[in-house]
């Protein structure tokens, strides 16, 4: 045999520990050695195949085995599979999230499976193919990872960026809105933190015309570069900052839906059915003030906006209480409703 040949024998072993081992499926000294002998003429014995494992190990790969003593004081070694290192569930947790996303395109939706298929055996892919239920669709803005790249380099080194904002047209198309000159607006921005809320992406940032945080749509963000000369204006000075810095566990607290209006303390009235739904969306921090047969009294903090649109998704089941301004909003609401259904 070749000096050459003998040096692919490791890498070899561990590319079948790879394929076909994981720690439900093990091979012994003899399967490692049938499959290898695939290749080689004459063939291997059992003992290349312990002395190249033992290399193997000695290296730092993670290979895991049994290890059996014997009488005569040599230990027999078996079971031998490559240790991983995400397991089967963590690996399906992080597939999910790929078949259940909206803002992947398809075939990049794909490519990113199979990649984390790689990281387990072949055994792996069995199970996952059975469960490729991926939607027949594809995210119109295609450059939505060049855009998270360029987002979190600006990010990272404090610099402004300009984009133009898209949205879809009546032909099914994207179009970037106007400015005042007719051509599409350049929006100066100072981005602070990205984050994924119901299956979109989105940036948290301040308008530079502006002096409060908005959130953009990252799928809908096109055309984007970072203004190198431009410093990013700094949190603490917008005017919720109140001199402190970004808080983004407090900011989701209150923006549920991502809508970026100010926000407010609220208390609204519910049907008891929906006391989960409300824990769904609004979290544990809400309090539950009286409770009866039909109704239930909610207290919590969140953004007018999102308030607003949560009382008309689930309206008449739905009912707010306080503060004012937003009770008289829903009703010139109902108004316009009822006005709308009888014209």
């Amino acid at each position: 045999m070749s000096t050459s040949k003998k040096k692919m024998i490791p890498s070899m072993i561990l590319d079948i520990l790879k394929r076909r081992t994981d720690e439900n499926h093990t091979l012994d000294q003899k399967d490692i050695l049938d499959e290898l002998n695939k290749s080689f003429d004459p063939p291997l014995d059992r003992k290349t195949v312990r002395r190249n494992i033992e290399y193997l190990l000695e290296i730092g790969c993670p290979i895991a085995y049994t290890e059996t003593p014997r009488s005569n004081g040599n230990d027999v070694w078996s079971d031998f599979y490559l240790a991983r290192d995400f397991t089967e569930a963590e690996l399906r947790l992080l597939i999910d999230g790929l078949l259940f996303s909206n803002h992947v395109p398809y075939k990049r939706c794909q490519e990113l499976i199979e990649k984390l298929e790689g990281l387990s055996s072949e055994h792996f892919k069995s199970y996952v193919k059975h469960i490729k239920t991926l939607p027949d669709t594809e995210v119109y803005n295609k450059q939505l990872f060049y855009t998270i790249q360029i987002l979190d380099e600006a990010i990272s080194n404090e610099r402004q960026v300009s984009f133009h904002y898209v949205n879809y047209g009546t032909d099914k198309k994207n179009h970037p809105k106007l400015g005042e000159d007719g051509n599409p607006k350049d929006y100066i921005i100072n981005p602070y933190q990205m984050v994924a809320k119901d299956g979109k992406y989105y940036l948290i940032c301040n308008n530079d015309d502006y002096n409060i945080l908005s959130n953009y749509r990252i799928d809908r963000i096109a055309d984007i570069r970072i203004l190198e000369d431009k410093k990013r204006k700094p949190f603490s000075k917008l005017k919720d900052a109140n001199g402190d810095r970004f808080n983004l566990g407090e900011y989701m607290k209150t923006h549920i839906k991502m809508y970026a209006s100010g926000d407010c303390h609220v208390r609204f009235k519910i049907t008891p059915v929906m006391v989960s739904d409300i824990i769904d969306v609004f979290g544990k921090d809400v309090r539950f003030e009286e409770e009866t047969d039909k109704y239930v009294i909610v207290s919590t903090r969140v953004t007018e906006s999102a308030m607003i649109q949560f009382a008309k998704s689930y309206s008449p089941d739905v009912v707010i209480l306080e503060p004012q301004r937003l009770v008289d909003e829903m009703k010139d609401w109902a108004k316009k409703v009822k006005k709308a259904y009888e014209g």
